[in-house]
């Protein structure tokens, strides 16, 4: 059952004004919209309950994820069942995406019972040292304070209300407040709900969570303008992301920014795979172009091939397949809309191959072609359009298909799909493409993001904001952590993780 209010420190809250979510289908519910005075609330409350969550056992904390995880779990066919009302995406992908955002509030709760994320350092002292002695230093990481995470449209679940900001500020013991997206106030109400559960079934202060729904953007501007927040986690667009952005560097005290903005995760079809098997590629990236309408963050929306009859083929076959996809529902209608415009527009700058004649909330595939010359002279063409738009690029030769990757922007991904005889390139490219992107795949799909020690979700700017980190997988708990020195300190004095 929906509550329709903001969840502030234990406390169902309403507010002066409301909004609607906008449901595929079936009547529309009604949630209270958030104010600035909201966030001073939650903010407030957080800071108080850094005061013990942040100095809380590593053992404790991780009880906490995994009793979310369970709460999450115990609501699962009436988080899909508002999900698919909300979003239009199917109960399959919506079901899926509850097991991974359940998965990694369970991975993350290992990993801090593990405690090597705490890159704990001792120098023993040195007192006969010469010609000075050295004092005993001991270091760990420790948790910096209250985190504000903002809702992202297109994960509703795996980067939301208990995504993996969330779920990695709470492992490194740092108090969330989440401002929850438009796009589906349901599914964040139901998750707000379980994490209120398991609040109260590990005991631990209401202030830990606070999630504020709707609101104009003086709200999100309210939340990371205010002193207590120490970082900020977003998901979404780079005009969105990057003036929250610019709020936090102009801040007093600015704080960190970790936004994932977007990218066009270009693919470089080396010539012996295109020869070999190049009917296949083009069917595998049709696929993942169009997964979920396009709308995932590693979207492969540039594939770069040598021109010649191999290049013909597949776009023939790229062709093919994409006008077997029928239209798809968007997120929300305004997702659907900024799409029909984007395509319009790259349209003007590419040759069209493929078209879309959708309008509402429907998208279908549109495909672009050109050239390196045109594609290096209109750097537009290397622009996200969020959503199953796809360019494909003809190089005349490797020095071409090497400029482009010279060109390109900061990406989430890059791709090589080669064979073995494609080696002696991939090593001219992998260079150029590991300073381009947090991310390199071999012979496969961007789509897909593992949760998992490795993994790197993140890259140059503007496919996020800090380069020297990630989004998805253990390493992401780091963010909301700084290094503490402590000198000649006394075991009394010291944190429990230390002693």
């Amino acid at each position: 059952m929906l509550i329709g209010k903001h969840l502030i420190a234990g406390n169902w809250v309403a507010g002066e004004t409301t909004f609607e979510n906008t449901p595929v289908e079936g009547d529309r519910d009604v949630f209270a919209a958030g104010s600035p005075g909201h966030v001073n609330a939650a903010v407030e409350a957080a800071e108080e309950a850094f005061g013990s969550f942040g100095y809380s056992s590593r053992s404790s904390r991780a009880k906490f994820l995994r009793a979310i995880a369970d709460q999450i779990e115990a609501r699962g066919d009436e988080i899909t069942a508002i999900g698919t009302k909300e979003t239009g995406l199917p109960a399959a992908r919506l079901n899926g995406e509850r097991g991974r955002t359940v998965g990694q509030l369970k991975l993350f709760a290992d990993h801090i019972e593990a405690g090597d994320y705490m890159d704990r350092r001792h120098d023993e002292a040195l007192p006969t040292r010469q010609p000075l002695p050295r004092a005993d230093l001991k270091m760990v990481q420790r948790p910096i304070g209250p985190v504000a995470v903002f809702g992202a449209s297109n994960f509703p679940l795996a980067f939301s209300t208990a995504g993996g900001d969330t779920a990695a500020a709470l492992a490194a013991g740092c108090p969330v407040v989440v401002k929850g997206h438009s796009a589906h106030p349901g599914v964040g109400d139901i998750v707000a709900q379980a994490i209120l559960a398991a609040i109260k079934q590990c005991n631990i202060h209401p202030g830990v969570f606070s999630q504020i729904q709707g609101g104009n953007r003086a709200v999100g501007s309210a939340l990371v303008q205010h002193p207590l927040i120490k970082a900020v986690g977003f998901t979404g667009s780079l005009g969105g992301g990057r003036a929250l952005f610019d709020l936090c560097a102009s801040r007093p005290e600015p704080i960190p920014f970790f936004g994932e903005l977007g990218s066009v995760n270009p693919m470089f079809i080396l010539d012996h795979a295109l020869k070999n098997r190049g009917a296949d590629i083009a069917a595998g990236w049709a696929g993942s172009l169009t997964m979920g309408a396009g709308q995932f963050c590693t979207n492969p929306g540039i594939v770069v091939v040598q021109s010649g009859a191999e290049a013909e083929d597949f776009i023939e076959t790229a062709i093919e397949k994409l006008s077997e996809i029928g239209p798809q529902v968007m997120l929300t209608d305004g997702i659907a809309s900024a799409y029909h415009a984007g395509t319009a527009a790259m349209a003007e700058a590419a040759t069209n191959l493929l078209g879309s004649n959708c309008s509402g909330r429907n998208a279908e595939p549109v495909l672009l072609r050109a050239t390196a010359d045109e594609l290096l002279a209109k750097k537009s063409l290397m622009h996200e359009v969020f959503g199953p738009l796809g360019l494909i690029v003809t190089v005349k030769d490797e020095q071409e298909r090497l400029s482009i990757a010279k060109a390109l922007e900061g990406q989430l991904t890059c791709t090589l799909l080669m064979d073995d005889e494609d080696t002696k390139s991939g090593q001219a490219l992998v260079p150029v493409l590991e300073r381009k992107a947090g991310r390199l795949l071999v012979n496969g799909f961007p789509t897909g993001v593992e949760v998992s020690d490795t993994m790197v979700h993140g890259g140059p700017y503007p496919a996020s904001t800090n380069f020297g980190a990630t989004s998805v997988g253990t390493l992401s708990i780091r963010r909301f952590l700084r290094p503490v020195c402590y000198q000649n300190m006394p075991d009394a004095l010291l944190p429990m993780d230390l002693v």
